[in-house]
Parts: C-alpha cells; sequence; structure tokens
C-alpha cells in the first residue's frame, strides 16, 4: 500500500513543483536582469573575495569586493558625465562654426538627390529637416518622463543587483556545492559544466574590455585623422557606447560621418565611414569571438551567432550569457548521448537485483 502510495504521489509532487517553479519565476521576474548581472560579478570577482577571505571574515570580504564593483560601474559613468560637461563647450562651438557652411553643401547635395529621385521631393530640404526636427522634440517631450523613471529603476536594479552580490560573494562557496548537489549529473561533469561557465564569464568580461578599448582608440584616431575636434572625447564616448548591444560605437560615428559628408567634406566624410565599418565595427565582430573561442569547445561561427542573437534576446546582459547559455546547451546535449550516467551505472552493479515476476521466470 506505501509503495502505491509513493508511485501515485510522484505525478503530485511534479505538479507542485512545476507550480512553485512558475509561482517563483513571478515572484523573482522583476530582479531576473539585476540577479543575473550579481551571478556574473559573483563569477568575476570570486578570486578578490577568496583572497580577501583569508585575512577577513567571509561578511567583511563580501562587503569590501561589493564596494569595488560598485565604485568599478559608479566610476566610469562619473568619469564620462565630467567629460562631457568639460568638453561641452568647444563641441557647440564646432557645431555652430560648422552649421553656418552645412546647409548650403546640404541644399547642393539636395538638388542633386532630387533630380535623379524618380519620387517627387521638396524643392527646400529645410521643411522635411522642420518636420524632423518637430517630431524629435514631440519623441522627446514623451518620452522625457519615461527618461526619469528608466533613471530610477537602473539605479533600482543597481541596489539590488549590489544587495544580491553581497550574498552571492559571501555564501559562494555553500551555493556552488548545492548547485552541483542539485545537478543531474557525475560529478566530474557538474563540475567541468560550471568550470567551464566560469571560465567563459570571465573571458566574456575581458573581451569586452578589450572590445572596448580598441574601439575607443581606432575610434578616436580616426576623428583626429579627419580633423575632428576632440578626438579623445569621442574615443572615450565610442570606448561607452560599444557595450551597448546592436548599435554599439555606430551611435557616434555613422552620423558624424554623414555629417561630414553633408557638410562638403566629402573625402574625410568617406575616409570615417570607411574606418568605421571596416576598423571599429570589425574590431567587435572579429576580436570577442577570437577572444572567446579559446575558452570553449565551441567555434568562432557558434560564439559570434550566440552574442548576436543574445543582444537581441536580452539586451547588454546577452553579451554575456548568449555564448553560455549556447555552451551549456551544447553541454547538455552531450551528456544526453552517453548511455548511462557513470553514476548510476555504480549503484546499479551495486545494487543486488529485486526478485520480481521476470526475475524468478529467468531464474528458472
Amino acid at each position: 500500500m506505501s509503495e502505491t502510495r509513493r508511485s501515485l504521489g510522484r505525478p503530485g509532487l511534479y505538479a507542485i513543483v512545476v507550480v512553485g517553479v512558475y509561482l517563483t519565476y513571478l515572484v523573482l521576474r522583476p530582479f531576473l536582469v539585476a540577479l543575473t548581472w550579481a551571478v556574473m560579478f559573483a563569477v568575476l570577482f570570486h578570486g578578490m573575495q577568496a583572497v580577501l577571505v583569508r585575512r577577513m571574515t567571509p561578511g567583511r570580504a563580501a562587503g569590501l569586493t561589493t564596494a569595488v564593483v560598485g565604485i568599478a560601474i559608479v566610476l566610469p559613468v562619473v568619469v564620462l558625465v565630467a567629460t562631457v560637461a568639460r568638453e561641452a563647450p568647444q563641441i557647440t562651438d564646432r557645431v555652430k562654426e560648422t552649421s553656418q557652411t552645412a546647409p548650403g553643401q546640404i541644399q547642393l547635395v539636395w538638388e542633386k538627390v532630387r533630380a535623379k529621385s524618380p519620387v517627387a521631393m521638396p524643392e527646400d530640404p529645410a521643411e522635411i529637416i522642420a518636420k524632423a526636427q518637430q517630431r524629435a522634440m514631440t519623441f522627446l517631450t514623451s518620452r522625457a518622463s519615461g527618461l526619469v523613471t528608466d533613471s530610477l529603476a537602473t539605479l533600482g536594479n543597481l541596489g539590488v543587483m549590489l544587495f544580491a552580490l553581497f550574498f552571492f560573494l559571501r555564501d559562494g562557496d555553500k551555493l556552488g556545492k548545492q548547485l552541483r548537489d542539485r545537478l543531474p549529473l557525475s560529478e566530474p561533469d557538474s563540475e567541468r559544466l560550471l568550470t567551464q561557465t566560469r571560465d567563459l564569464v570571465t573571458a566574456s568580461f575581458g573581451a569586452g574590455a578589450v572590445v572596448a578599448a580598441a574601439q575607443g582608440t581606432i575610434g578616436g584616431l580616426a576623428f583626429w585623422l579627419a580633423g575632428i575636434h576632440t578626438p579623445v572625447f569621442w574615443g572615450i564616448v565610442m570606448a561607452f557606447a560599444s557595450i551597448l548591444p546592436v548599435a554599439g560605437a555606430s551611435l557616434i560615428w555613422l552620423p558624424a560621418g554623414i555629417w561630414l559628408l553633408l557638410s562638403g567634406e566629402i573625402g574625410r566624410g568617406v575616409f570615417l565611414l570607411l574606418i568605421g565599418v571596416f576598423g571599429i565595427s570589425m574590431a567587435d565582430n572579429v576580436l570577442r569571438p577570437m577572444l572567446l573561442t579559446g575558452k570553449t569547445s565551441l567555434s568562432g561561427f557558434v560564439i559570434f551567432f550566440g552574442l548576436l542573437g543574445g543582444a537581441a534576446a536580452f539586451g547588454l546582459i546577452g553579451l554575456v550569457i548568449g555564448p553560455i547559455i549556447l555552451v551549456i546547451t551544447a553541454q547538455l546535449l552531450d551528456f544526453l548521448r552517453r548511455p548511462t550516467i557513470p553514476n548510476e551505472t555504480k549503484v546499479a552493479e551495486t545494487t543486488p537485483p529485486k526478485r520480481g515476476l521476470f526475475t524468478a521466470r529467468t531464474s528458472r
């Protein structure tokens, strides 16, 4: 009777677990991005936590490491804002100087395009510019309150991330052991999967830093060679913009190149656009997969689409978890190819066979 109750209760237990997992997802859904970042930073700064634990308590070590992570996130933003404030007057003067000669060049280009266009176009491009400005102002006005809300939400997520990071760092070893014990894999397979995931997280952050530095350097040099004022400032801005998914540093160099073309600086505009396409953008498309390929058995082709697909599906965090998802999935598929799990084989060999209906018939 007890065996029957257990067998009948197992589906009910599965149903309760599924409901519990779903309800847990609903509770944690507003904080999934923050928690994911916390896990990533906990993996990245685990070495620092381990060194500090030798000299102080785990709680104090976790607090100090969390403070370092918070400063590492906030300080670059403060530097960028200060740089913008310092360079803003020069940028404004340059825009005013360029705008005095740009309308004539824009009119000349407009007339050439209008003469070859099969579709009727207005004679004065100022009409389109005025309409575009009006639409832009309307859009910005409608999004002003949303911008404030998003800024507050970002600060809230940062606070949640740092709060969770403290506990992940303090209890990291215990949580890691619990995760290994709950994975339906053998101990060596669980250890290999977690090790590869940790290496890939570290490599993803390292690759992001290298790509940002490369794009900022190439962009700053390109702006300097193109004769654009404050190239160091624009290089720093492109380095920060490179962490944005999909568009990245093109948010800076593409408008600059188009503005040079419309201003009559055809040579400099074409030069900047070529450097942007084949230099700045290619640094991301080449360096990141190259740096990540050595950390996993997946090819650069898969890593490349893991980065793009992850960014498209999850935003900025997708640049990190996109390749990780592909790596974990590939490992799990490899585990499924095996006929049995080693631990199960050992248990089957050491456990005496149960005497049942078919065993009795075979023994005869």
